[in-house]
């Protein structure tokens, strides 16, 4: 099968999302990458007056896209038309907005009593911030995430939105989802996912919650052992400037980095005692600066040190060991895309040849959903 053909265990999936930003879009293209049908609603003002070139987006990818006058009395019929069929409906409004205009889990729930309803927002749909605006920074803050990493004895550092708006957020409304989807196909019956990206980075940080009651982890920023504050799992800076990474939390693993090093264990510190942490540290990052980054990945890459170099975003293609993997693919718009993780034997995903342009897809959706393009467009409905 080619590479760019429908594939993917989600074939046979509706997935109705109301266009958003960030979050949602990289939530989708999970289920998208994976075989659902992903149909985006935009906004008619969101659809250009004339054609433009093709543009690649990977927020875009696998996905088909109409455009639709939600404060029109047609364009909601449109959208439950679109729910009546669909497997899933998802939307990231703040709470209340969906409801006032008619498309609401109650609305679209009594057209399709199967549909499964997600919901992303960022501090969920109660509470005292739910009608607050936020970011990702914001989410991380309140659960403790940024206060945990940063320098010693430092401040907290802002994240990229991994943590909040991706993972915590979108890749946990698609894993809801799926999860829904799957009761669904035994109850017969849908249900809504409130999903809160302040929930989900509490979710993945659920084990440090556990440390840091035990007294594993500290509130002293990047003084624990996997902050920053271990010799044993840490960055080093090479000679030419670069950086590799050092983790050998194991017992016989550090045996081995230090043999490799030709360092004597009875001349270095005991590593199980913190206040050694900072001696052995700088003794470490003394051999580490008599080698490149590459020439200690000629040296250590591929052994039981736990070795690996840090890599920029655009060389990580490069790496040996993502092209043996096919890690990345050729993008339609030119250089390289990821092809969709995790890799499953029988029914991998793909990415798609279809990208959500605005308005793009609107005759070929709504005929599918048996609807007049043509009539509804001269109401005004759709775009």
């Amino acid at each position: 099968m080619d590479e760019r053909e429908p594939g993917g265990p989600l074939q046979g999936v509706t997935v109705i999302e109301m266009a958003g930003l960030g979050a949602l879009p990289f939530g989708t293209q999970k289920l998208a990458d994976m075989g659902a049908d992903v149909i985006r609603v935009h906004r008619v003002s969101e659809v250009p007056p004339e054609p433009v070139p093709f543009t690649y987006s990977e927020y875009n990818r696998g996905r088909r896209s109409i455009a639709v006058d939600l404060k029109h009395p047609e364009g909601v019929a449109v959208i439950e038309a679109l729910a009546a069929t669909a497997d899933a409906f998802v939307e990231s409004f703040r709470p209340g907005v969906c409801e006032r205009l008619g498309i609401g889990p109650d609305d679209l729930l009594a057209v399709n009593p199967r549909l499964v309803y997600g919901r992303l927002t960022g501090w969920g749909q109660d509470g005292p911030l739910a009608h607050s605006a936020g970011h990702s920074l914001n989410y991380e803050a309140i659960t403790g995430a940024i206060g945990s990493i940063g320098p010693k004895h430092g401040a907290p550092i802002p994240l990229l939105q991994v943590l909040g708006d991706f993972a915590g957020g979108g890749l946990h409304l698609a894993y809801g989802v799926v999860c829904a989807l799957f009761e669904a196909q035994r109850s017969g019956h849908g249900q809504v996912v409130d999903t809160a990206m302040v929930d989900g980075v509490m979710a993945l940080y659920s084990v440090f919650y556990g440390m840091a009651r035990s007294g594993m982890h500290t509130e002293d920023i990047g003084t624990n052992f996997f902050d920053g504050g271990s010799p044993s799992y840490n960055v080093y800076e090479t000679s030419d400037g670069q950086y590799v990474t050092l983790a050998p939390i194991e017992p016989q693993f550090y045996a081995e980095l230090l043999a490799r090093l030709e360092l004597d264990p009875a001349s270095l510190p005991d590593r199980d005692d913190p206040a050694n942490w900072d001696a052995l540290f700088d003794i470490f990052q003394q051999v580490m600066r008599t080698r490149t980054r590459d020439e200690w990945e000629e040296l250590l890459g591929g052994t039981d040190v736990c070795f690996a170099p840090v890599y920029r975003l655009a060389e990580a293609p490069d790496h040996p060991h993502n092209v043996a993997r096919g890690a990345f693919t050729e993008a339609p718009g030119g250089g390289t895309e990821l092809v969709p993780a995790p890799r499953l034997s029988r029914t991998p995903g793909r990415p798609g040849n279809n990208y959500a342009y605005p308005g793009a897809d609107t005759d070929a959706v709504l005929r599918q959903a048996g609807l007049d393009p043509d009539a509804l467009r001269q109401s005004g409905a759709v775009g």
